[in-house]
């Protein structure tokens, strides 16, 4: 099992900046593509981005193009969530998940195809 915990999340103004983390523990998640996805009230959860095992592949939706960054570091076990010039738009409960199937540096943007996922953290953009 594979137990994720996100965190940095928090209240921030429009144009503001935030940098979310994503700590696993139970395996390392080296071989694991990497998923953010977030969820705002009243609206389905959506795919944010998403980085391959090895760090060297991302994925982004269009809403995250040119903001934000995700990165890895399999030393430390954790993803990463840079999130730049924020929009209120972008308030949200953000979640860290683990796809343990993925090969070939595929990146899913389907919930379903995650096998893992986080308690998800808060983020909340101010006009």
């Amino acid at each position: 099992q594979v137990q994720l915990v996100e965190s940095g999340g928090g209240l921030v103004q429009a144009g503001g900046s935030l940098r979310l983390s994503c700590a696993a523990s139970g395996r390392t998640l080296s071989s694991y593509a990497m998923g953010w996805f977030r969820q705002a009230p009243g609206k389905e959860r959506e795919f944010v981005g998403g980085i391959d095992w090895s760090g060297s592949r991302t994925y982004y939706r269009d809403i995250a193009k040119g903001r934000f960054t995700i990165s890895r570091d399999n030393a430390k076990n954790s993803v990463y969530l840079q999130m730049n010039s924020l929009k209120p738009d972008d308030t949200a409960v953000y979640y860290c998940t683990a796809d343990q199937s993925s090969t070939m540096g595929y990146i899913s943007s389907r919930w379903s195809e995650y096998d893992y996922w986080g308690q998800g953290t808060q983020v909340t953009v101010s006009s």
